[in-house]
């Protein structure tokens, strides 16, 4: 634990940045479209500048981490943002008008003005740490803010890197990334933003939002869950099984909107099973795969496998899905494995799973399915599998989640005119796009008063004036 002496001096240090951005903001508190966009131009150029570095940075923290997943996860979607921000943003700043009640305020007038918040705080989780950092920004920069952006403890190769060679695209007053060391992270919650974006556990978000609290300061807490798939008699098995096992191979499993479990007809177990045998050592042909990427550190790891050791003691069924070692502790890397007949209170099904393990549980009826998920707390996405309207609707009137992907998974929150957020112990607020836009601006309502008004003939003494247009009003 850090001491006391550490922590005064990170939070000196870290109040010092925050008053300098403040005051920057206080002296130009409403940054034009040019400049908006400016922002946003230079967060692409350093993507494209660093490609390289940050693929390499983020690989060497993780211990390996598959190059093309950096760049389809991370770098391509911040691109992609990037450039339907930059189209939209002229849309987005405009003043919007609202309704006035002419029977009561005659010619008066109302608009609501979207205005920059001030200085925005983003933590950032280990696990996409680009993308849940850049992509933040885009919103940020583009609703006129300035930030600041403390990485996790283990993202400090690209820490580093963020540290070093930021400075050269945005200056302090504008952008600052702080790595977690001793303390820091505690400091950083503990600051009085404007606004806070949090992305991790539900155990830490809890944390930060007390944290927050003190300060009045709001959150956007962006949290986690154990989000499941809901495969239906109707649809193609194999089809399925493709989709569902790409997103959970996929950054071995350490991704907060994977696929955690699947639920399935109880008659397509069995070839589910056969299928995944089939598909996964396709894609991956051992351990050792480029492709394949490692549990980011060994605390990770030994939860990992002590959990499915828990599982195994207990009765269930673990099936590897890539021939040869099933794990390799010096690489860090655990093979994709199902898990059969697991009881519902070991680890793997009581808690979010966050790696390569994908439990199956059979179901005889849909609403059987439905019932067992909404025992639990409300998941980060949900994503139903059927070809069937009626059925379709049905899921997702019945299952409250944060997010959801109809015949995939995953795919709702690479869609940039769709808000990401969850909802309950899966977080609060949004974020993507428009919804970005707004979450960190003020929405300030203004009212502009007209040169002659009829309220005023409203003040007492009041008299049949009064009367009358108060009849006028309820009808």
């Amino acid at each position: 634990m850090p001491t006391e002496t550490t922590l005064r001096r990170h939070a000196r240090a870290l109040n010092a940045a925050l008053q300098l951005q403040r005051q920057a903001h206080l002296a130009h508190p409403l940054p034009t479209l040019a400049e908006r966009r400016a922002d946003l131009k230079q967060l692409r150029r350093y993507i494209l500048d660093h490609q390289d570095a940050i693929c390499d940075a983020i690989s060497a923290d993780y211990g390996h981490r598959s190059r093309h997943e950096t760049m389809l996860m991370e770098l391509m979607p911040v691109i992609s943002d990037i450039q339907v921000t930059l189209k939209h943003l002229a849309r987005w700043m405009q003043p919007q008008k609202r309704a006035v009640d002419r029977k009561i305020f005659g010619l008066a007038s109302n608009r609501v003005i979207p205005q920059p918040l001030g200085v925005v705080g983003v933590i950032v989780p280990w696990n996409f740490p680009i993308n849940l950092s850049f992509l933040p920004l885009v919103a940020i920069f583009a609703a006129g803010n300035r930030a600041m952006v403390k990485m996790s403890e283990n993202s400090r190769h690209l820490a580093r890197l963020l540290m070093r060679t930021l400075p050269g695209y945005f200056p302090p007053e504008k952008l600052r990334v702080f790595d977690d060391g001793g303390g820091v992270g505690i400091a950083f919650s503990q600051l009085p933003f404007d606004h806070l974006l949090f992305t991790g556990s539900s155990g830490t978000g809890r944390a930060v939002m007390a944290a927050a609290a003190r300060n009045l300061c709001p959150v956007t807490l962006e949290l986690g869950g154990k989000s499941p798939a809901i495969v239906c008699a109707d649809f193609p098995l194999r089809t399925a099984a493709e989709r569902i096992l790409y997103v959970k191979c996929l950054n071995a499993g350490q991704v907060c909107t994977t696929v955690d479990h699947v639920y399935l007809p109880r008659a397509s177990v069995p070839e589910f099973v056969r299928l995944a045998r089939e598909i996964v050592p396709q894609r991956y042909p051992s351990l050792a795969s480029a492709d394949y990427t490692s549990i980011i550190n060994a605390p990770s790891f030994d939860r990992l496998v002590a959990a499915m050791d828990e599982a195994r003691a207990r009765g269930a069924t673990l099936l590897p899905l890539i021939d040869g070692p099933a794990l390799d502790r010096k690489a860090r890397k655990i093979a994709p494995h199902l898990l059969l007949d697991a009881p519902a209170d070991c680890e793997l099904m009581a808690r979010e799973i966050f790696g390569p393990i994908l439990p199956l549980i059979a179901y005889d009826d849909l609403d059987e399915a439905i019932a067992r998920i909404n025992a639990g707390a409300r998941p980060l996405a949900l994503y139903p599998f059927s070809h069937r309207r009626r059925t379709l609707d049905h899921i997702v009137t019945h299952v409250m989640s944060g997010g959801v992907s109809i015949n995939d998974a995953l795919l709702h929150v690479g869609q940039h005119d769709l808000p990401f957020g969850g909802v309950g112990e899966s977080g609060m607020g949004h974020y993507h796009g428009r919804e970005g836009f707004d979450n960190f601006s003020k929405l300030r309502p203004v009212f502009h008063q007209a040169r002659v008004s009829s309220v005023s003939l409203l003040a007492p003494p009041y008299g049949p004036l009064v009367d009358r247009m108060l009849k006028l009003m309820v009808r």
